[in-house]
Parts: structure tokens; sequence; C-alpha cells
């Protein structure tokens, strides 16, 4: 099994090395044919517009989009990864195109921008083995979620709690950046749920 990662913005080389702790095989995706072969898709996090930006230029938009759609590839999406999947944004830019694949609306940048950025301990539903330490980065969360989609964590915000972690069939996305502090155990669920038993 051959893990794409997709290589055009954001910490992916620390996606990499996740993957090869856990004894996958992994290739950084940054051209068409970088996608030959590959069972499972994670997209970094990054800057949501920057990066449907090079998708377009690349010509990989419509390429992962067809893959996630019709032939229901599994991919991981953090941080710009979990914008880049929502069907819909609530303060998308003017011509900013998402993959549109899982039925939940996002807020960019939802805690305020890069000086806000914070750290938090959170339970994951399916990581049993104690709370996850979350890297929030200019961080998204999810304000609506459809049926079919199962929240696995969320976060209070001025009052309110909103999904940083949803699942929908094999797609799985989070808000934060488990790669940066090397935790695992979201890669390992969504290996476990989403790719071998999606």
């Amino acid at each position: 099994m051959v893990v794409g990662v997709l290589g055009l913005q954001g910490d992916f080389a620390k996606h990499i090395d996740i993957l090869n702790s856990l004894e996958q095989t992994a290739v950084v995706v940054k051209t068409h044919r970088d996608l030959k072969d590959i069972s499972g898709l994670i997209i970094p996090g990054g800057e949501s517009t920057t990066l449907s930006l090079l998708l377009e230029a690349q010509g990989l938009y419509e390429d992962i989009k067809s893959l996630i759609s019709d032939q229901k590839l599994p991919v991981f999406g953090t941080c710009a990864g979990m914008v880049m999947l929502a069907k819909s944004l609530v303060d998308a830019k003017e011509g900013q195109k998402t993959f549109g694949t899982m039925d939940i609306s996002v807020k960019r940048n939802a805690f305020g921008s890069q000086i806000s950025s914070f750290e938090k301990s959170l339970f994951v539903e399916g990581i049993d083995s104690g709370p996850v330490h979350a890297v929030f980065i200019r961080a998204p969360y999810v304000v609506r979620v459809g049926e079919s989609v199962s929240v696995l964590a969320d976060i209070e915000h001025l009052g309110t709690r909103y999904p940083v972690v949803c699942r929908e069939g094999s797609t799985l996305v989070s808000a934060f950046h488990p790669e940066i502090v090397g935790d695992a155990r979201l890669h390992r669920l969504w290996l476990e749920y989403c790719v071998y038993d999606g």
C-alpha cells in the first residue's frame, strides 16, 4: 500500500516521517504521475487559497477531486486540508475552490490570525490512549456537519463548541497539525478506519 502526501506547500515532510514510523510506504505528490498507484492521500496544512491556486497550476485539482469523488480514494486533511475537502466555506475568498467532497461547512482562520495560534489537549473518539496534543495555527473549524459525518472531537470557542476532527466514510479531517508534535495516532486512526476498513 502506498500513501501519497500532497507536497505543494505545508509541512508534508513531517507527514512522510509519521507514515514511515507506521511502516507505510509514502510518496510526495507534486505532479499527475505521482498519483499513480496510491491507496490514500494526505493533504497537509498551508494556506488554502494558495493551495487551490497551486493545484490548478499543476493540473492536479480535477485529478484529485475525481479520485476522491468517483474512486473513493481515502483522504486525510489537516488544517488547510480540512478547508480543501469541505463542501462549502462560510468565508471563501472570491474564486476560491475546494474539492467539495466532505459534507461539512468550514470557517477559515476561525480562531484568529497567526498571533492567536494556540495548543490544547483534547480527546478524539477512537483514540483511547489519552488526549491528543493539538496545535492550532490559523486553524479552521466546522460550522455545519452533514448527516453522514461523524464528529470525533470538538473544542469550545467563545462559548460555542465547534467540531475540529470529523470523519465521513474514508475521509478524515482535523483542524490542527498532529504532524508538528510527531503524534502518529491520528494517522493510525485514519489508516485503520478509513484506508483499511473504510
